[in-house]
C-alpha cells in the first residue's frame, strides 16, 4: 500500500507537486501498475507522469506542467509571489513588475527587436 507523502501535511495547501514514476523504458520490471500510480495521484491531488531517465521522455514535460501550474496558480491570486512564505519568488527584480506575463502580453503585443 502507497501512503500519502508526509509533505502533503505538512506544506501549504497551494504547494505543487508531481509524481513521477521513473523507468518507463522498463515497463516489464514495473512494481506498480500505471492505474494504481494515477490513482494515488488523483487521490492525493497530485500530477502524475510516467518518466524515463535513460529515453527522456516526459523529464521535461514534468517541469513544464509543475511551472505552467504555479503560473496558472499565481493568476488566479491562489499564490502571490509577493507575500513572505509564499513558497515562491520572482528571480529577476524587473519580472516583479509583472503581475500576469500572458495577459501584458495579450493586452500590449511585443515588438519585434530583431
Amino acid at each position: 500500500e502507497i501512503s500519502p507523502p508526509a509533505v502533503l501535511m505538512l506544506a501549504s495547501q497551494n504547494i505543487v507537486i508531481i509524481l513521477c514514476g521513473n523507468k518507463k523504458d522498463l515497463d516489464a520490471d514495473r512494481e506498480v501498475t500505471f492505474l494504481e500510480a494515477s490513482r494515488f495521484a488523483q487521490e492525493n491531488e497530485l500530477m502524475f507522469l510516467e518518466t524515463s531517465a535513460l529515453t527522456g521522455e516526459n523529464v521535461e514535460e514534468a517541469f513544464v506542467q509543475c511551472a505552467r501550474k504555479i503560473l496558472n496558480k499565481i493568476e488566479s491570486g491562489e499564490l502571490d509571489p509577493e507575500r513572505m512564505g509564499s513558497g515562491i519568488q520572482y528571480g529577476d527584480a524587473a519580472l516583479r513588475q509583472l503581475r500576469s506575463p500572458r495577459r501584458a502580453q495579450a493586452q500590449s503585443p511585443q515588438e519585434c527587436v530583431c
